[in-house]
């Protein structure tokens, strides 16, 4: 009998089972076009996840648990799958089987277990963020930012465009919307979160306060840690619940990407199952909500700027034309195409941390597209994005930065807001 019986890879045959193993993956997948493995492609991972089910390879063989470890988990191969291949699910589940065997904790590197064990921990996580802001501001991050890649993402956390402080106004009339502060976004980004929510406010969203909602668990649920996710996931709904919101609005992909499958997440718990489906009902990403609303043209702003479109909101969101309207409110720029702006840049949570070579092998074509458009702003709706792409810029010698497309929009308000000249 295979040691995966009774395992959520189990679970997931049904899934793998629709991959015809056509190959039309293959061109998406970042890893396999950074490494020239066809079992560091989503139909070779398939293929390897289907030997542990089917007991031809064991759970702790180096075949399966390295390739799985590659995976950088972008999902760009269910936009190119003609079979509706479910892959993010399956690899979320053979993750979440490893790491009930204690395979993949013996595998991880300890500096990704004390990150997501502090990020499920606030009180702690509150202490690691005060710091980590005392190195930006201090000009610390910036100045180790060319020997240290950390350091450069650090760096790379700092505000690309700044809002002049305005009073936003609107009616409300569009329902009331709770915005998700969560965790590096909380710690790291704070600016966005203020940003989206007079964004939002002129586009007559009512903003109420969701208190106790934390992390969402993304990080946890693609680390494997499926239980820490859960209870997450659990937090995270009953806040939002207590906020009266009819919309919850998320200007983090991944952590959009991980709500809106919260159903998924918790289908095996009788007592929240409903209430996840229903909470996943009203998760938006501020791109959709403001996109639905107009949204609202500001005052004029200078510069050339390019859109990258974040994986968890491309590919596994389906969120593609939002983020462009937005941008397109933004009166006075120039907005360049990005080639491949659909292809990953190697963030994907903490790989650019665990696997830092190939996450780099996966960077470096997104800085030489970002570097042919001659943009001086990158727009991008990623906490994680946004830091390895202004990391890659930063030690690249670029001017250019990155900044949230929201963060855009709120400075164009902004400019719009001022008092008229006498």
């Amino acid at each position: 009998m295979s040691d995966a019986t009774g395992t959520p890879l189990a679970g997931a045959l049904p899934g793998l089972m629709q991959c015809v193993h056509c190959g039309f993956c293959l061109q998406a997948c970042p890893t396999y076009l950074a490494l020239g493995d066809e079992n560091d492609s989503p139909r070779g991972r398939i293929v390897l996840m289907r030997a542990a089910i089917d007991g031809t390879l064991a759970l702790d063989d180096e075949a399966l648990t390295t390739h799985l470890d590659r995976c950088l988990g972008c999902r760009a191969c269910e936009t190119a799958c003609p079979s509706g291949v479910p892959y993010g699910a399956a690899l979320e589940a053979a993750r979440e089987t490893l790491h009930a065997r204690g395979t993949a904790e013996r595998r991880a590197p300890s500096a990704e277990r004390l990150l997501l064990w502090t990020i499920a921990r606030p009180a702690v996580l509150r202490i690691v963020m005060f710091f980590a802001r005392l190195a930006r501001a201090s000009g610390l991050a910036r100045l180790l930012a060319r020997i240290s890649f950390p350091m450069a993402m650090l760096s790379a956390s700092e505000p690309a465009v700044r809002s002049e402080p305005y009073s936003a106004r609107g009616t409300g009339v569009r329902g009331r919307v709770a915005l998700l502060h969560g965790c590096v976004m909380n710690g790291l980004f704070s600016r966005v979160h203020e940003a989206a929510a007079r964004a939002l406010t002129v586009n007559d969203y009512a903003i109420v306060a969701a208190p106790g909602a934390g992390c969402c668990g993304a990080l946890h649920a693609h680390a494997g840690d499926a239980d820490t996710a859960r209870a997450l996931a659990r937090t995270t709904i009953a806040a939002f619940e207590r906020s009266g919101a009819e919309f919850i609005a998320v200007d983090a992909a991944g952590c959009g990407a991980m709500m809106k499958e919260y159903g998924r997440l918790l289908a095996g718990d009788a007592a929240w199952s409903a209430r996840a489906a229903a909470f996943a009902s009203k998760v938006k990403d501020v791109s959709e909500l403001l996109a639905a609303a107009g949204p609202r043209a500001g005052g004029p702003l200078d510069g050339v700027v390019t859109y990258d479109a974040p994986c968890h909101l491309v590919h596994a969101q389906r969120v593609t034309a939002p983020p462009l309207a937005v941008l397109g409110a933004v009166p006075g720029i120039t907005l360049v195409a990005l080639t491949d702006a659909d292809q990953c840049c190697g963030s994907a949570g903490v790989y650019n941390l665990v696997q830092p070579a190939i996450a780099a092998a996966v960077l470096a074509p997104k800085l030489a597209h970002i570097a042919a458009t001659g943009a001086s702003l990158v727009a991008t709706g990623n906490p994680g994005c946004q830091m390895q792409i202004g990391a890659g810029l930063i030690r690249s010698g670029s001017a250019a930065r990155v900044v949230h497309p929201v963060e855009l929009l709120d400075a164009s308000y902004s400019v719009s807001h001022r008092p008229a000249k006498a």
